[in-house]
């Protein structure tokens, strides 16, 4: 039996392929430069399937750093693990290499109309959105989340670079 040393691993670790952030509502094909489904800019949507899964990742990674920013301005998770023994048991997709936020945002999806006590799903509401029930909140989130969506795109995509000639 050969020895090995636990410091150095014999491969690399497999990283999940990244799937498309499509939701199925989709609202480039109306004009919007920013899908107001899945938050991707229409370029992107287009050519997701010639992406690399490099390509894929940075593109998720911006858009689930998007995503936990809304979220946190709105939520506070309390407890991790009963959030995510929720989602499993609930059985609802969510990805594991975002953060718990991004997972809140997928259990508020599925059911936030059907979540009364917040502390028994491992997360609570801000006090300064304490006001509207959850579906609102949620309502909220999506249109920030589109909104920073739509000003990075015209920050860093639809304007032209004053510096370059």
């Amino acid at each position: 039996m050969p020895m090995t040393n636990p410091s150095f691993p014999t491969s690399a670790p497999v990283r999940p392929r990244v799937k498309t952030p499509c939701i199925g509502v989709c609202s480039t094909g109306i004009g919007d430069a920013v899908c107001r489904g899945c938050k991707r800019f229409a370029h992107e949507v287009i050519d997701w399937n010639a992406y690399s899964e490099e390509e894929k990742r940075i593109v998720d990674s911006r858009l689930a750093g998007f995503l936990s920013l809304c979220m946190r301005n709105r939520f506070e998770v309390t407890d991790p693990g009963l959030l995510r023994w929720q989602l499993e048991t609930q059985q609802i997709r969510f990805r594991a290499e975002h953060d718990e936020y991004c997972g809140l945002f997928s259990l508020l999806k599925a059911g936030a109309s059907q979540i009364k006590d917040p502390e028994r799903y491992g997360f609570g509401v801000l006090v300064a959105c304490s006001e509207g029930g959850l579906r609102e909140l949620m309502e909220q989130v999506d249109r920030e989340f589109w909104e920073l969506s739509v000003a990075h795109h015209e920050r860093y995509l639809a304007t032209p670079d004053l510096f370059c000639s």
